[in-house]
């Protein structure tokens, strides 16, 4: 029974493949005996690297402290040859008998921040149809054009009040929940104060993402998706905190469903503040190639729609504006940032 479930495993394995600084390459899965062993290459310019390994199995993604690994994984050498061991059984005793996904990866897939434990993710650039894609949007989100954006790393949560207090050393928000509760209440200048400070602290560059990459990111890397993470208004409360779930309130991060990029709350919870001024007409003379709006104009952009608003308000595409000075207890903020 164990034999044939865990060879129904080695034939339904998938790999995923991804390409960073360092590069994995040539990586191959087999079977030997009771475990799987996985092969690799490790290239790039770098000397080391940090070498990651997850296994997902109907939906479920198991990182490397789940696992039994043995071998080449965590800091590693660059080089040919390197070998990773599954020990299945001792994960799975009755073995496996349904599509197994398997993925090695190394170098800036992931980063954190040294300081507040912010975490980002690897998100890889390319073009999409930006704006009002399913014909029922505001005028500000039209024409639909194409925008190409370069590769960046963005916060995976909303940042939150115990960061923003390490940061700033007080609590602004309406909502004094403490932990994993989104920061709010906070001004566009405010936040500049912020990734200054931190800047400061860290030596390492962050700022708010711009729209075109905000939108990219929170449809999954540039596809059709109305929301982030779907296209259904009934499976949207799945994946986003507003006026018909919150309970007239934020939510600690990460309750609710990631996009397809593993970004959490992209809708809903609170408005995340951008880079970019408003223009009602900027998407008519936007530039194709990374995008960073006006030079001026009255108010900051906010994406994302919050606890307060219903399902037409949190689309990905919807698009609102504050002055720079003003902030709200539905306003809040992710940052895009460094790969170390």
């Amino acid at each position: 029974m164990k034999s044939t479930a865990i060879l129904c495993f080695l034939l339904c394995l998938v790999s995923i493949p991804y390409t960073y600084a360092s590069e994995v390459k040539k990586v191959t899965a087999k079977q030997v005996g009771n475990r799987m062993l996985f092969e690799y290459d490790l290239a790039g310019d770098e000397t080391d690297a940090e070498v990651k390994v997850t296994i997902t199995i109907k939906g479920q993604t198991y990182a490397m402290d789940k696992l039994h690994l043995e071998g080449d994984f965590g800091n590693v050498r660059a080089g040919r040859g390197k070998k990773v061991w599954w020990n299945v059984l001792q994960d799975f005793p009755q073995g496996i008998a349904s599509e197994v996904e398997w993925e090695v990866v190394a170098g800036d897939k992931m980063s954190r921040d040294p300081f507040t434990g912010m975490e980002f993710v690897f998100v890889k650039g390319g073009c999409y149809q930006m704006g009002d894609t399913f014909g029922d949007g505001l005028s500000d989100e039209k024409p639909v054009h194409e925008v190409c954006v370069d590769d960046f790393y963005m916060g995976i949560y909303e940042v939150t009040q115990t960061q923003w207090e390490k940061v700033m050393g007080n609590n602004p928000s309406h909502f004094k929940k403490g932990g994993h509760y989104p920061v709010e209440q906070v001004s566009w200048n405010d936040i500049q104060d912020f990734i200054g400070r931190l800047t400061r602290e860290t030596g390492r560059k962050y700022r708010l993402p711009t729209e075109a990459e905000w939108e990219y990111a929170a449809r999954s890397g540039g596809k059709k998706e109305k929301y982030a993470g779907t296209n259904r208004e009934n499976e949207l409360p799945e994946y986003a905190w507003n006026a018909a779930n919150s309970g007239i309130s934020t939510h600690p991060g990460a309750q609710k469903k990631p996009n397809g990029l593993g970004l959490y709350d992209m809708n809903g919870n609170v408005r995340e503040w951008c880079s970019d001024w408003h223009d009602e007409n900027y998407y008519k003379g936007s530039p194709k190639n990374n995008p960073k709006g006006p030079d001026s104009g009255i108010g900051r952009v906010l994406r994302g729609g919050s606890w307060y608003d219903d399902p037409r308000e949190v689309r990905a595409s919807t698009r609102v504006r504050l002055y720079p000075s003003g902030g709200s207890n539905d306003s809040g903020f992710r940052l895009v940032g460094p790969s170390r």
